[in-house]
């Protein structure tokens, strides 16, 4: 089964990923892709870039995702105090993962450590990419939003025309 591909305005084809995976990383600092997540990426998928995410988790995009997005930061101004910011907490740290012939991936401790990942993580899936959390990060994150969340949908469906919405299709 191949992933879902939509077109994005902004850089051409991407995936569409679903699910949550949770995954134990082993003494060396490996995790086994799941099963059920390898059956989303395109055929021949090995290659993937991983980043610090906003918070306190990681970023993991597929190289041909990653690339149009690094190439459009990379153009941002530099004289821009803000960008130079962005670019050292998001661009900078960004590594080339891949993964073995039992489809293991590798990733530094570095990143680990600024996401307070340990032994088991959380693989969650979030469109073009997947955040990976340490379990309980993940959990006290889930339960410090779950009550402001029905406020947070509404503000987001007024804020970006109603994401629930079906769309027409264009022809």
């Amino acid at each position: 089964m191949c992933r879902k591909v939509v077109k994005s305005v902004f850089f051409g084809f991407m995936a569409m990923f679903r699910g949550q995976f949770p995954v134990t990383i082993d003494l060396k600092g490996r995790f086994l892709l799941p099963g059920d997540l390898r059956k989303q990426l395109p055929e021949g998928a090995k290659r993937f870039v991983v980043t610090q995410g906003f918070e306190e988790y990681l970023l993991m995009y597929l190289v041909e995702d990653w690339d149009p997005i690094a190439e459009n930061i990379n153009e941002m101004d530099d004289m821009d105090p803000e960008v130079r910011v962005f670019k050292s907490m998001f661009l900078n740290p960004a590594e080339d993962v891949e993964t073995d012939s039992a489809e293991r991936a590798m990733i530094s401790k570095t990143l680990y450590d600024y996401a307070f990942i340990t032994k088991d993580m959380i693989i969650i899936a979030s469109g073009d990419k997947w955040e990976l959390w340490d379990k309980v990060t993940r959990e006290k994150y889930v339960a410090r939003n779950k009550p402001v969340m029905p406020a947070i949908t509404g503000n987001i469906s007024q804020k970006y025309d109603n994401p629930f919405k079906k769309k027409k299709k264009n022809d």
